[in-house]
C-alpha cells in the first residue's frame, strides 16, 4: 500500500498501511511532537473490492482525517482532547457529507435548471453546464479559503507532505535537505481525486437523461457512490502509472488544482512532515 497522508493543524498525518502517525510543531516550545494514531479501519474486506472499495475507503479517510485533526489540535495547542469515538466520527462525517452534497451536488442542478429553455430538453447540454457550474463553485470555494492565513499554513503543510512522500518514493534520506527539491504536486493527492469526481460526475449523471428537477436531484444523490467508486479506481490507476506519457494530459487537471491546495513549505514545516513519515516507515528502514 502506498504511503500518504494529509495536512492537519500545525502538522501532518502520515499513513503506511495500518500505521498512522501525527506530527506537529508545538506552539509553546517550537518542538516537534509525534504521536501514533490508532487505526480504525472498519471495512477491510470491502475496501479491497474494485469499484466498491472507493466508497468505504472514502469514509475511512474522512473519519481518520477528523481524528487526526482532533489529535493535532491537542498536540499543537496543548488542549485537552475529548474522546472522539465512533458516534462522533459518524456525526461529523455525516455533517460534512451533507454540506458537500448540498453545495456541490444539489445547488449546481438547481442553478442550471434556472436557465430554463436554454438547456431544457437537451440532457447533454444540461449536464455539461451543470458540471461547469459545479467545477466553478468548487474553484471559487478553494480560492476563497486559500486567502485565509490559517488555511494557507495548512496548504503549506500539504505541500510538505507531498515533498516528503516523493523523497520516500525515490529512496532519498528522509531529511529536509533531500526532500526540499521535490514538487508540491502529487498525482495521488486527494485534491486530484476531487477533480476526477467532478469530471466523472458529468459522465455518470448524463445517463439519467432529462427528468424533472426533483428526479434530477435525487438521481445525483443516489449515483454518488457510483461516481466515488469509479473515481477511486481512476485515481489508483493514474497514481500507479503517473509516468505514462499518454496519461499525463489526464492527470494534469488534478495537478493544476493542487496549485491552489498546496503551497511551498518552510524547512521547519518540512521537518514536521518528515518526522511523521519516519514514524510510519521506521520498521521498514531497520
Amino acid at each position: 500500500m502506498p504511503v500518504g497522508g494529509q495536512a492537519v493543524i500545525e502538522g501532518v498525518m502520515m499513513m503506511n498501511g495500518d500505521r498512522l502517525a501525527v506530527a506537529v510543531r508545538r506552539q509553546s516550545d517550537d518542538r516537534i511532537v509525534v504521536e501514533d494514531l490508532p487505526s480504525r479501519r472498519r471495512f477491510k474486506r470491502l475496501s479491497e473490492i474494485p469499484f466498491i472499495r472507493g466508497i468505504f475507503n472514502l469514509y475511512d479517510m474522512l473519519s481518520t482525517g477528523i481524528r487526526a485533526l482532533n489529535l493535532s489540535a491537542e498536540l499543537a495547542l496543548e488542549e485537552e482532547e475529548e474522546d472522539f469515538g465512533t458516534k462522533e466520527a459518524v456525526f461529523v462525517t455525516s455533517i460534512a457529507l451533507l454540506v458537500a452534497v448540498g453545495g456541490f451536488v444539489m445547488l449546481p442542478v438547481w442553478l442550471t435548471n434556472q436557465l430554463g429553455g436554454a438547456v431544457e430538453g437537451n440532457p447533454l447540454l444540461f449536464n455539461l453546464v451543470e458540471g461547469g457550474v459545479r467545477i466553478g463553485l468548487f474553484l471559487l470555494y478553494l480560492l476563497s479559503i486559500s486567502q485565509l492565513r490559517d488555511i494557507r499554513r495548512v496548504f503549506q503543510y500539504h505541500g510538505a507532505e507531498h515533498k516528503s512522500v516523493y523523497a520516500y518514493e525515490n529512496d532519498r534520506k528522509l531529511v529536509a535537505e533531500e526532500a526540499q527539491g521535490f514538487s508540491t504536486l502529487h498525482p495521488r493527492c486527494g485534491t486530484a481525486f476531487l477533480m476526477i469526481v467532478l469530471v466523472v460526475a458529468i459522465l455518470v449523471f448524463s445517463l439519467v437523461g432529462d427528468p424533472s428537477l426533483p428526479i434530477k436531484i435525487l438521481s445525483r444523490v443516489l449515483l454518488l457512490p457510483v461516481v466515488a467508486g469509479i473515481s477511486y479506481e481512476i485515481l489508483r490507476f493514474s497514481g500507479a502509472h503517473a509516468e505514462a506519457p499518454w496519461l499525463k494530459p489526464l492527470i494534469w487537471p488534478g495537478l493544476l488544482l493542487q496549485k491552489i491546495t498546496t503551497k511551498e513549505p518552510s524547512k521547519k514545516q518540512l521537518e514536521v512532515a518528515l518526522a511523521a513519515l519516519r514514524r510510519v516507515v521506521e520498521e521498514e528502514e531497520e
